[in-house]
């Protein structure tokens, strides 16, 4: 009833996304860029996406800088971020983990963003999110799909969780990448339009010990309910889970909560490596990360889908 209800707004969203992408003139930025993105609000999974062409990219001996508008912190930029000095406050918890892969840049003025990089020697720039923002010129864009969320309800915000309707996002997209079980049968709808990429999370090697082992886990990240499934994936015994709005800045409190609700049951605490950059500084090493990587069907696909912009840069 209520997404009836609000059906007139998301029509007034929509309508002002198209006019936006129609009348903005898109800037090239001397180097290709590849944009990672969605068309729903929340978490899809795009930050390991990029992190996976970038290392397609690293393979191939270019030199990828990530760029991300920050959300979440206060830099507006254009900032290259720097381990050790800035904070997730600083420059949100994403381009955190970006710089741990290759130099990352914060800037709401994406172009700005971009010339910065390609002035440090950017070979390529990997936006991460951003397809809805026409300001800079992209080479590839690759939309990233839960395939068990796949596009909700597939209504425009505020009635549904798109951002824009499916159809005008597959449109500009030139690629699909898939992560999870494609329950919602989206390349069945993509029919063969554009090259589909699947891959699914599993966790890294370092944390095999986890399996069968007591867990209370937390997240604060667009569906914590992925995490604590693939916890659930791995053999862990989850005594309790806690849900955070995404992107949440914890308290040392929070902490401490969890933290004792672990001892008395004689279990660990667990979360996300997105969220263990936003944990006080005190209440890091009381908290286990698991780690977790992209495996694809098809790697070659993938690689495929990043030459397109290289193709771009010859």
């Amino acid at each position: 009833m209520l997404p009836t209800v609000l059906s007139p707004l998301g029509m007034i969203w929509q309508a002002r996304t198209a006019a936006r992408i129609a009348r903005t003139s898109p800037e090239k930025a001397g180097a290709p860029v590849i944009c990672i993105g969605n068309a729903v609000a929340g978490g899809a999974g795009k930050t390991p996406v990029a992190i996976a062409v970038a290392d397609s990219l690293m393979r191939r001996e270019v030199t990828p800088h990530f760029l991300s508008r920050g959300y979440g912190g206060t830099q507006l930029g254009p900032v290259r971020v720097e381990l050790g000095r800035h904070s997730a406050k600083d420059v949100g918890d994403e381009p955190l983990l970006l710089a741990m892969v290759a130099p990352t840049w914060v800037a709401r003025d994406r172009v700005a963003g971009a010339t910065a990089a390609v002035s440090q020697g950017a070979g390529m720039i990997v936006m991460d999110d951003g397809f809805q923002n026409p300001s800079l010129f992209k080479d590839v864009s690759i939309l990233v799909v839960d395939g068990e969320y796949g596009f909700g309800n597939r209504r425009v915000m505020p009635a549904g969780p798109l951002r824009e309707p499916v159809e005008d996002a597959l449109d500009r997209a030139d690629a699909v990448a898939i992560l999870g079980t494609d329950h919602q049968e989206i390349e069945k709808h993509i029919g063969g339009r554009k090259p589909v990429i699947v891959a699914r999370f599993v966790p890294t090697l370092e944390d095999d010990d986890l399996s069968g082992m007591p867990v209370v886990a937390f997240a604060g990240i667009g569906r914590p309910a992925k995490f604590f499934e693939t916890l659930s994936g791995m053999g862990c015994d989850l005594i309790a889970t806690r849900s955070f709005p995404d992107h949440h800045n914890y308290t040392i409190d929070e902490i401490m909560r969890l933290v004792d609700a672990a001892a008395g049951a004689g279990a660990i605490v667990v979360t996300t490596e997105k969220d263990s950059v936003r944990l006080p500084e005190e209440a890091s090493g009381m908290v286990r990360t698991l780690k977790v990587a992209l495996e694809w069907r098809d790697r070659d696909a993938l690689d495929k889908v990043v030459a397109m912009a290289l193709q771009a840069k010859a």
